[in-house]
């Protein structure tokens, strides 16, 4: 491959993963960052530009050039803001103008990071999730909820009018080995379990995989011919937060003896049944077992 892809958020969780699988292909890889600053650590192969998806400079730039564009980038807060604006606005405007730069630079195919938040919540008992599925994004559910099914609904949209050819991934929870600063909101749970900042389980329940099978299913899904116009719900399934801490003492011996061993009051969670028969047929994702996933994020993070 000599084909050269557009990263947007490279340095972080996910985006490592995405850049780091698209080398193995062969591909020249450029990614985007907030500021130099932030792309440390990167494989020397890769080309870094500035770019902010709050703002429309560098865009026209990022894109010159690229035959495909993976959109991974979208902003995760560390803490619900009070105003829902300061997550929805950005994700949503943050997609339109990587669009419509796409758009503009005459990009093949674009990769859009999605999420299940955008197609399950809340989760509803008794039903089988599938891509067919969207959230509803009404007031009364967590701002990054909303954002992910606002920003994806909008992507459709401008597609519809004449975008670039988009594929959208819509992963669930997003474990396994970190490689770099940023270790990702889900992986952050484990790092709590581990160094015994949860003394009780939260009870909750969610769907969960492997990051290095999203960062394939990316790349099958550039080229991948039945893969445009489609949505693709990735998961290996769901667990407890309970279910966690077991992996980690099963897996892990001592290292998790910090790990919590009873789970919080509070009502049973509602577990996602989902269906990835499309991912499968279509991007040949096959993913890893949840317990293996849980055990190498929790080896990945220097124990």
């Amino acid at each position: 491959m000599s084909a050269l892809i557009l990263v947007t958020g490279g340095n972080g969780y996910l985006g490592r993963h995405v850049t780091a699988a698209l080398l193995q292909e062969g591909y020249d890889v450029r990614v985007t960052v907030r500021s130099a600053a932030r792309a440390t650590g990167l494989d020397p192969r890769v080309e870094v530009v500035e770019a902010d998806l709050t703002r429309d400079e560098g865009w026209t730039a990022a894109v010159a050039g690229c035959r495909f564009v993976q959109h991974v980038a979208s902003p995760f807060p560390a803490v619900q803001p009070h105003d829902p604006d300061e997550v929805i606005g950005p994700a949503r405007d943050g997609v339109l103008r990587v669009l419509r730069a796409a758009r503009s630079a005459a990009v093949e195919r674009v990769v859009l990071t999605s999420s299940f938040a955008a197609i399950g919540y809340p989760v509803r008992a008794g039903h089988r999730y599938s891509e067919a599925d969207w959230t509803d994004p009404t007031p009364d559910l967590e701002p990054y909820v909303r954002s992910k099914a606002i920003a994806e609904r909008a992507a459709w949209d401008l597609v519809d009018e004449g975008g670039p050819a988009l594929v959208v991934l819509n992963p669930t929870g997003i474990f396994g080995p970190v490689l770099g600063a940023d270790i990702g909101t889900s992986a952050g749970i484990v790092q709590a379990m581990l160094a015994g900042r949860l003394r009780e389980a939260p009870r909750v329940g969610f769907g969960i995989v492997d990051v290095r099978d999203v960062a394939a299913a990316h790349v099958q899904a550039l080229t991948a011919p039945d893969a445009v116009g489609q949505r693709f719900l990735l998961t290996a399934g769901p667990i407890t937060m309970l279910g966690i801490a077991h992996v980690l003492r099963a897996r892990l011996g001592d290292a998790a003896s910090a790990v919590p061993t009873r789970e919080a009051e509070g009502p049973d969670p509602v577990l996602p049944d989902m269906d990835t028969t499309r991912a499968r047929a279509v991007l040949g994702f096959d993913p890893r077992p949840v317990a293996d996933t849980i055990e190498d994020t929790a080896r990945s993070l220097a124990l």
